[in-house]
């Protein structure tokens, strides 16, 4: 579909799909007694969808707090003939990321930087793996050793949610999404290794070093390169790159 990926910047936060703007199952710890996520997850709310804990201020301030300490902690997808943001990856220090903690299989390694989640609106799920390449890409630029990430292995079963549920969310379906968990099967595709195993929630690691960072990119890119015909790669217009500000001004409108 040919996805721009950008950095996302704090002043495009509002630019982010509604649940990658307003999830906060990674970023609020459930104990941690924020008044915001506390209406949330108490407040009468029924759902057991597994929408997950809820708060746009919450989620903004995280945001605007790791930026401002530590960089760059969120990719997004961007679709160059609307300019709107289809996807977004978010990953972070281990330290900011209070649920992190409640996994069976923590803790992080103390050299990785965590990947919580990428979300992709429906119809752009296939597109994932840019988002994933734009990870990896910035990380070895600023030379991290490695990236982690907890997977998901339980194909929604009830069993297995319930399981989640008690073990993340102390039995509150309302406090865990199951959609900003990663499938444990698209990290194991782009070449992240299990570390520490579990029947539904593992923790798997991908090394960064220099060449290895790289390696999944090219062979991804020489792979699309030998499956394009020719003669469609010469129809194909070449098109300008679409700013994350862009897309705010899109939104705007």
């Amino acid at each position: 579909m040919g996805l721009s990926v950008v950095p996302l910047e704090l002043e495009d936060f509002e630019t982010l799909p509604l649940h990658s703007r307003r999830c906060v199952f990674w970023e609020v710890d459930r104990t941690g007694g924020s008044p915001a996520i506390d209406t949330v997850i108490t407040g009468g709310d029924k759902r057991t969808d597994s929408a997950g804990p809820e708060s746009e201020f919450d989620k903004e301030a995280w945001l605007s707090g790791l930026l401002l300490e530590w960089g760059v902690c969120c990719q997004v997808a961007v679709e160059p003939t609307t300019g709107r943001v289809v996807g977004a990856a978010f990953y972070s220090p281990p330290g900011r990321v209070p649920r992190a903690q409640h996994f069976p299989t923590a803790p992080v390694g103390a050299d990785a930087v965590l990947l919580t989640t990428i979300r992709m609106e429906p119809g752009f799920e296939s597109e994932s793996t840019a988002l994933l390449d734009a990870v990896v890409a910035d990380l070895v630029r600023r030379g991290v050793r490695a990236v982690e990430a907890f997977g998901f292995s339980g194909d929604d079963e009830s069993l297995a949610m319930d399981l989640v549920t008690l073990l993340l969310g102390s039995g509150l379906a309302a406090d865990v999404c199951r959609r900003c968990i990663l499938p444990t099967r698209l990290l194991t595709d782009f070449g992240f290794e299990v570390v520490a195993d579990d029947p539904y929630l593992p923790r798997l690691r991908l090394e960064l070093d220099e060449g290895l960072g790289w390696k999944s990119q090219v062979e991804r890119a020489l792979r699309k390169l030998v499956e394009t015909p020719p003669a469609e790669m010469l129809a194909d217009p070449i098109s300008q790159p679409v700013t994350c500000s862009a897309a705010r001004s899109s939104a705007n409108v």
